[in-house]
């Protein structure tokens, strides 16, 4: 499980993440939402051990992401906004190169590759070259390399982003499939994935929670019954703010 406490991270006087604290569940997907520059990415990055908070700690399955670094990340599989692939290599070459740097060998990683594949639906264009591929077979291959050593805890940062209506559906099924065994973690300014995706939403704003729940929950907390309108209601529209952060 994900264990977030009273997480923090500012750049000079800039705080991109405020005293932030939740849990995630085993079989549980937890939707992270929020607007733009609300701290998603930036809590993403603390939570896998690629930033170090300026206060606050995270446990995945109980081992510290500050004072147990590899055993925590040993468990996570994760998936960066914009991941790299490269370009040059088949599909089944670059998962196994990914597997070898998750020390995985022989017939460990040989079956590893191959139930990534299978996962992801990549049969069709395992020996095709990366390059040749659609924007929506190369997000499979970033998922896929995620999965091989097959992690307790997944943490996805827009795994939906630039998808068309089809690959998005496929990518939500794939998540909700995954969640059945896994605790998963996705961030997305899309209100759409919470009812198709998630079990269970948190909303940021300005790097804090304004809203948590089931969708159920959620669409409760709305005078409408609409998330998109509990979203506007929680979270800031200013601008200025939204341009000043959109690092974040």
């Amino acid at each position: 499980m994900i264990e977030v406490e009273n997480l923090t991270k500012h750049f000079g006087t800039k705080y991109a993440v405020n005293d932030l604290s939740f849990s995630v569940k085993p079989g549980e997907v937890l939707g992270f939402l929020g607007p733009n520059g609300a701290g998603k990415s930036t809590t993403m990055r603390m939570i896998t051990g690629f930033i170090i908070p300026s206060s606050g700690d995270v446990k995945v399955c109980g081992h510290s992401i500050l004072d147990d670094t590899h055993a925590a990340q040993s468990k996570i599989g994760y998936l960066p906004e914009s991941a790299p692939l490269y370009s040059d290599m088949t599909v089944t070459s670059f998962l196994n190169f990914c597997a070898e740097v998750r020390n995985l060998k022989g017939s460990r990683k040989k079956d590893a590759v191959e139930r990534a594949i299978e996962t992801c639906f990549l049969q069709s264009v395992a020996r095709q070259s990366i390059d040749t591929l659609s924007k929506g077979y190369r997000h499979r291959t970033c998922l896929a390399q995620s999965i091989l050593h097959d992690p307790d805890v997944l943490i996805l940062d827009e795994p939906t982003d630039g998808l068309d209506p089809n690959q998005k559906h496929e990518v939500r099924e794939l998540i909700k499939r995954l969640g059945k065994n896994k605790t998963i973690l996705f961030s997305t300014h899309i209100l759409e994935e919470v009812e198709a995706a998630c079990t269970r939403a948190v909303i940021v704003d300005r790097g804090i929670i304004v809203a948590d729940g089931t969708p159920e929950e959620l669409k409760k907390q709305s005078p409408t019954g609409s998330l998109h309108d509990l979203f506007r209601k929680v979270t800031t529209h200013d601008s200025a703010h939204s341009t000043t952060e959109a690092l974040f």
